[in-house]
């Protein structure tokens, strides 16, 4: 535990030296669109502030799983040793570089959503648009994240949270609660991140007795299936996915569809 509040502590650059990764950070360079936005957005907490605002922000999306910005906290305050695994994978991976060198965005001012409604049918970019339409959501409903310090840490869970509808997309689940804990499982299981076990845990708890028989005998050995053996997600460039026939893409990743 103690080794683990010191790791916590040193500047991310010196964490990332120690893990060997390849990326090499200048000890100083000029902040890219992300970094300036997040640096004006982002509330400096201390130790103990960070302490509360978990707990407290876990106890009431608890109580309230309809609180998005209490559950946007709690990813924030319980999340940074899971985001430096996620980071790992992606440098690993040379499309997840490409993600961290340009930091793309998703929402509705950087995806042409036009050009992806006239993509064929089984394409992945059309295919996402009508999940989007089908299920009345919309990309720029993300809230911003604020209680991360690292730029870097706070566009990982920016990423997660703009990539979450497409997910639901390639597993092909819509947003009603029984699927958003079956997608949760995935997220968890595949990024770690506590707040992803939280939901899939408590979500479950609040189903109805006829969704959690069907929770129990289907949903859920699908989604830790699914969980368990598809490829990282968080490395996917899926912008540069559009045209991919979708079948084609599940079958990459490793996932199959619920039955």
């Amino acid at each position: 535990m103690m080794q683990r509040s010191w790791r916590r502590s040193m500047p991310l650059a010196i964490t990332i030296a120690r893990r060997n990764l390849s990326m090499e950070l200048p000890a100083e360079q000029p902040m890219d669109a992300f970094e300036r936005e997040h640096m004006q957005q982002r509330i400096h907490i201390t130790p103990f502030q960070r302490l509360l605002l978990g707990a407290g922000s876990s106890v009431a999306a608890l109580l309230d799983p309809r609180r998005h910005d209490m559950i946007a906290c709690l990813g924030e305050t319980t999340g940074e040793e899971a985001l430096l695994n996620i980071l790992d994978s992606m440098q690993a991976s040379e499309e997840g570089r490409r993600i961290l060198a340009e930091k793309p965005r998703i929402n509705t001012t950087t995806i042409d959503f036009k050009r992806l409604e006239a993509l064929p049918a089984d394409s992945f970019g059309a295919t996402y648009a009508k999940f989007l339409k089908d299920n009345q959501v919309t990309p720029d409903s993300r809230m911003p994240v604020r209680f991360l310090e690292d730029p870097l840490l706070a566009y990982l869970m920016t990423r997660y949270r703009e990539c979450h509808d497409l997910l639901h997309t390639v597993l092909g689940m819509p947003t009603n609660m029984l699927s958003e804990v079956a997608v949760k499982w995935v997220e968890a299981l595949n990024t770690g991140l506590p707040m992803c076990y939280g939901g899939a845990i408590f979500g479950a708890a609040r189903l109805r007795p006829k969704h959690r028989r069907a929770y129990l005998k289907r949903y859920l050995p699908w989604a830790i299936e699914n969980g368990k053996h598809v490829k990282p997600l968080m490395p996917v460039y899926w912008e540069q996915r559009w045209e991919q026939n979708v079948h084609d893409l599940r079958a990459e990743l490793g996932i199959k569809l619920l039955q």
